[in-house]
């Protein structure tokens, strides 16, 4: 069975399309209500949250406006216990070892655009050590605007040399789906990732959904038969 790639470019999300990281946020979270006394949260409770980030969690967990007094302090706390802890269980998403191995096979780069900030990012890349580098990672700090913007996207294209329709985006958020179709890549809605119960991936218009991440490779590479290769090409 050959194959082919259709994309010279894959752009993943991070928290939740490329990384399960949820168990450390977790951890800290149960840290931070332990110390206080308050009931804690379950691994479901906390993957709701996570892609709302840190801001997200406080919000949540502590019913709080980021305008109350009480809310930069306990979220800069929750920060600090998630660098203590960010790599403890954080692992790929089953498929995505195997899936950036074949990347780097076929010779494909591949990159992070996240809305995490640079310093937790690198931190958790540096001590997960993937089986293959990202070629690009940009973060918050590189960009003026976030997405759903697609100036994350835009930049991590340049700095690969690949034109928006010759890649993909695949993210677990309607922000990145946006962010992708804005940039003029292809999108891919990963709704095996972190969503609320009335997130709906299937109306966020991404070019296709998978509810596992095993379902990624078929989508970037087209495997074709030798016979059905030679048909094609007689086309």
């Amino acid at each position: 069975m050959a194959k082919q790639p259709k994309f010279q470019a894959v752009l993943f999300d991070l928290d939740g399309t490329l990384l399960d990281t949820a168990p450390d946020f977790l951890t800290c979270t149960n840290q931070l209500l332990g110390g206080r006394g308050m009931p804690l949260l379950n691994e479901d409770d906390i993957r709701k949250m996570v892609t709302h980030g840190s801001a997200g969690i406080i919000s949540k967990t502590f019913s709080l406006h980021n305008s109350h007094p009480d809310f930069e302090p306990l979220r800069q706390e929750l920060l600090s216990l998630y660098m203590d802890n960010l790599a403890e269980l954080t692992r790929p998403f089953p498929g995505i070892a195997e899936l950036l191995t074949e990347l780097a096979e076929y010779q494909i780069p591949w990159g992070i655009v996240t809305n995490k900030p640079e310093r937790y990012t690198l931190a958790l890349l540096e001590r997960l050590q993937l089986t293959s580098a990202p070629s690009t990672i940009i973060c918050p700090d590189h960009v003026t605007r976030t997405k759903p913007d697609p100036e994350s996207v835009l930049l991590a294209l340049r700095e690969l040399a690949i034109v928006p329709e010759a890649a993909v985006f695949i993210g677990d958020h309607l922000r990145d789906i946006e962010a992708g179709i804005r940039a003029g890549t292809a999108t891919i809605a990963a709704a095996y990732g972190y969503l609320d119960d009335s997130e709906d991936p299937g109306s966020w218009g991404a070019t296709y959904t998978v509810d596992d991440a095993h379902q990624l490779s078929p989508l970037i590479f087209e495997r074709k038969s030798h016979e059905s290769h030679a048909v094609s090409s007689t086309r």
